[in-house]
């Protein structure tokens, strides 16, 4: 059963993406800066394609109808390429070489393969002649001018790009970049490259949750590491408004320690607060409210529960920040587990796992012998988040189960 006196992840979730709307401030990129960006409004193609019927193979254009008599053949007239077409129609009895992407002919309506022809003295013919149709790619086959491409709240991956540059548009209208300024609290922390004293560690967190957040469109703001003081905190959090931060993340510090000051400092700075606790495992502690016009998500400082919680929370928020219509989307997939998995209690759990793939071909996720939240080894490791939710029972290996993939997770053969 889950502990109903913390909000379940779901819900969490809902609140976090309330009222999330695309900010104001659109632009224009162009096409080699929009890789990883938004659309702020559709796009309409701006020309056809291909604009003319055209082959899909190298060979012969020519009637089918005239190759259909044993023997035929046919005179060879000229030669179509990309670019550089045969500009006459053909005439009864004629054929023109033609290249992939190149017009085909007025009066053409098949295409013979160059393996299928048979070149003698009296011209070209085929063994075997090819139907009409064969071989050509239709006005418009892909898309026309005036048809809708691409839509408003669309991230724009490579396949985006390359639609959107074939539709012909250099610049693509974007949302703007949520900005994300990012606070690492903690006596404990020293930044990579220091000497940490005896009861020190290196700040990693915000190396972490910053990548998830610049995957996700924002621009990632590091403020820096603030002492556990509560005027310090205050710094950090006016230095974050001076950056007119979108979304403001703190790391550390928001547990009920008598060293967690991160929701006494956000209370005297004026935060509204929604919630600060959650059935999720990593990651209990997670704050979240606004201050003024910026969202707050305090994180754990557990490296392990700061990227889960980033994972499942940050990055849909950002997204939804920009009109993603699918930013809350579930994205787990179904899989099988590679090991037993016990019952689990309480709270939603979040597993690191490693991905391969069984001899039937099942997706297969087996969680990794350490879960502790401070280990990242073990995260870096994995290629999944195995999920498991409060009150589910013992499930054997070769069970189903479901998965979360990490960022850039492959499947090992």
């Amino acid at each position: 059963m889950a502990d109903d006196k913390l909000l379940s992840v779901d819900e969490a979730l809902a609140r976090v993406l309330a009222g999330a709307t695309r900010l104001s401030g659109d632009e224009e990129v162009p096409l080699f800066k929009a890789l990883g960006r938004t659309l702020a409004q559709d796009l309409v193609s701006r020309r056809t394609q291909p604009p003319v019927a055209v082959s899909a193979m190298d060979g012969y254009a020519l009637r089918a109808a005239e190759l259909a008599a044993p023997g035929a053949r046919l005179t060879l007239v000229g030669e179509s390429a990309a670019g550089h077409g045969y500009h006459s129609a053909l005439g009864a009895g004629e054929t023109v070489r033609i290249f992939t992407g190149a017009p085909v002919p007025d009066g053409a309506d098949t295409i013979l393969l160059q393996e299928d022809a048979m070149i003698d003295a009296a011209g070209v013919g085929a063994a075997s002649p090819p139907p009409p149709g064969r071989h050509i790619r239709a006005r418009g086959l892909d898309f026309r001018e005036g048809d809708p491409a691409l839509f408003a709240g669309t991230r724009i991956g490579p396949s985006e790009l390359a639609l959107a540059a074939a539709i012909n548009h250099p610049l693509l209208p974007v949302a703007r970049r949520p900005r994300v300024a990012l606070i690492a609290s903690g006596d404990e922390l020293v930044p990579p490259g220091a000497e940490p004293g005896p009861a020190q560690i290196i700040a990693c967190n915000s190396y972490a949750v910053a990548a998830i957040a610049e995957a996700a469109g924002a621009e990632a703001i590091d403020l820096g590491i603030f002492r556990d003081d509560i005027a310090e905190l205050e710094k950090g959090l006016e230095q974050a408004r001076a950056a007119k931060a979108d979304i403001v993340v703190t790391l550390g510090g928001a547990s009920v320690g008598d060293h967690d000051l991160l929701r006494p400092a956000l209370a005297r700075q004026g935060m509204a607060l929604d919630f600060w606790r959650i059935a999720m495992r990593p990651g209990k502690p997670l704050i979240h409210g606004t201050l003024g016009e910026a969202r707050i998500l305090g994180l754990p400082g557990n490296p392990v529960a700061a990227f889960v919680c980033a994972l499942v929370f940050l990055g849909p928020l950002i997204r939804a920040l920009q009109g993603d219509p699918r930013a809350g989307a579930d994205e787990t997939e179904a899989a099988v587990a590679g090991a037993p998995l016990k019952p689990n209690k309480g709270r939603r759990d979040y597993m690191r796992a490693t991905l391969t793939r069984d001899a039937e071909g099942r997706l297969t996720a087996t969680p990794q012998a350490l879960q502790d939240s401070s280990l990242l080894t073990e995260l870096a490791r994995s290629q999944a988040l195995l999920i498991r939710e409060a009150g589910d029972g013992a499930v054997a290996a070769g069970g189903p189960c479901r998965i979360l993939r990490l960022p850039g997770a492959f499947v090992a053969a």
